[in-house]
């Protein structure tokens, strides 16, 4: 049966539902791996013998990656088309995956020195910068181009649950997945097998895109053409939004690396014996995502400018929290009421991006979108550095820079202005959508 069938079962984001299950199966394949990982890397890092910031470092050269890739790929599923750039995705991140599992394997067993471990792992991490950023703006584009812009914060909203959703799961399953004969390699491998399975099911079950761009709107594979515009990261519609999103985006990493070390230090235990009370301080933190994903932001019909501004401002006192925080508990709801911060505003930059370009423009939107999202980890082992200093001091800092995007959001014209429907280029005649 067509997609496009009337029989065909719709969800409320305006997608058939199995085709929306499909999309959403990917992005939380991935944000079940990615932050499965992130939940066992203290572990790893210290029974190896990395220092605390070469573990976080291990993202960085990744993130370089994924945010200089995620505009080329978001070019070639506008060529190729959604759904091949989403097999090409999962196929990076199983690759990385089963790689970054093999070089923890070898560091446990002390096949190698650390800093060698780390420089094999860093390398299998990269595969995932490269070729894992294909999916991320083919599946944004695929939902943006069928959805009407008056459900595009609810179908935005949608699909960054399915990211929440995943790190609800991902630090739940990785402890279950550390086997005895594999040990905290275990989860890596689990997850690069569940991105295979994934791979075969976009493979089999997913309609590719209906929406196609004209062959000539986009130019030979490495040259971009003039017709296509600046890149978006100047185009005036969208630079604020990405500014926006790349603050929030560098305070949520920052935070969410830090947060393993300093429950490890804080309840005085083994790297090991500690995973357990990590991965509940992260499920709280993204129920909590959850909860303003889908919970807060469609009950109350919130607006892309709505969630710009009470989406900091509430990350900005669960930072405060985590700094002032004697125990571990307050550590915990710290860290909750900061990602239903974060699980505000995430969504209120990519949808306000999102309504601010044309339909034929949304996977260049898109690809910047992943890009700013990819390249806040580079400064992650600041943070972490910070953190061994002062302890308190990584997540004051978050907090102001939290302050600052709420000023920013009040201030800025397009952020002020941004909401459900379509902007305008100065001097168009027709709507944006």
């Amino acid at each position: 049966m067509s997609s496009d069938s009337p029989q065909t079962s719709v969800s409320p984001t305006g997608l058939p539902r199995s085709t929306f299950a499909i999309i959403f199966a990917v992005s939380m394949v991935t944000a079940i791996g990615n932050t499965g990982m992130i939940s066992v890397l203290p572990a790893i890092g210290r029974s190896i013998g990395m220092p605390d910031a070469m573990v976080a470092a291990i993202f960085s050269l990744s993130a370089l990656l994924w945010a200089f890739s995620s505009p080329f790929w978001a070019r070639m599923s506008d060529r190729f088309g959604r759904k091949p750039l989403m097999i090409v995705g999962l196929a990076g991140f199983m690759v990385s995956m089963a790689l970054c599992s093999a070089v923890v394997a070898a560091g446990l067993h002390h096949l190698a020195a650390p800093f060698v471990i780390f420089v094999l792992f860093l390398l299998a991490r990269a595969l995932f910068g490269l070729f894992g950023a294909a999916s991320n703006p083919a599946t944004q584009a695929y939902v943006a181009e069928h959805t009407p812009e008056v459900q595009r914060t609810q179908a935005m909203s949608g699909l960054a649950g399915a990211f929440s959703l995943g790190t609800v799961i991902g630090p739940f399953v990785a402890p279950l997945f550390v086997l005895p004969f594999l040990g905290l390699a275990g989860p890596m491998a689990c997850f690069a097998l569940m991105a295979g399975i994934m791979l075969v099911v976009v493979w089999k079950r997913l309609p590719e895109s209906r929406f196609r761009p004209e062959p000539t709107s986009v130019g030979p594979i490495f040259r971009r053409e003039a017709s296509s515009g600046p890149p978006m990261w100047r185009d005036p519609r969208m630079t604020p939004f990405l500014i926006y999103g790349f603050i929030v985006a560098v305070s949520q990493t920052a935070q969410g690396q830090t947060l393993g070390f300093l429950i490890i230090d804080k309840l005085a235990l083994s790297p090991t014996a500690a995973q357990g009370f990590i991965a509940i301080a992260m499920m709280f933190g993204a129920m909590a995502g959850l909860l303003a994903q889908w919970g807060l932001i469609p009950r109350f019909e919130m607006t892309p400018r709505q969630l710009l501004r009470w989406g900091v401002a509430v990350a900005a006192i669960g930072n405060l929290i985590v700094a002032a925080a004697p125990d571990y508990w307050g550590v915990v709801a710290g860290y909750a009421i900061s990602s239903l911060g974060f699980g505000l505003a995430r969504p209120g930059f990519t949808v306000g991006a999102s309504l601010a370009v044309r339909i034929e423009e949304q996977a260049r939107a898109a690809g910047a979108i992943a890009a700013v999202n990819g390249i806040n980890v580079v400064l992650a082992p600041a943070f972490v550095l910070l953190y061994e200093r002062v302890q308190a001091a990584p997540f004051i800092l978050n907090a102001a820079l939290m302050v600052a995007m709420l000023v920013y959001a009040y201030t800025n014209p397009q952020l002020k202005s941004a909401n459900p429907r379509p902007a305008r280029i100065e001097g168009a005649d027709d709507p944006l959508v």
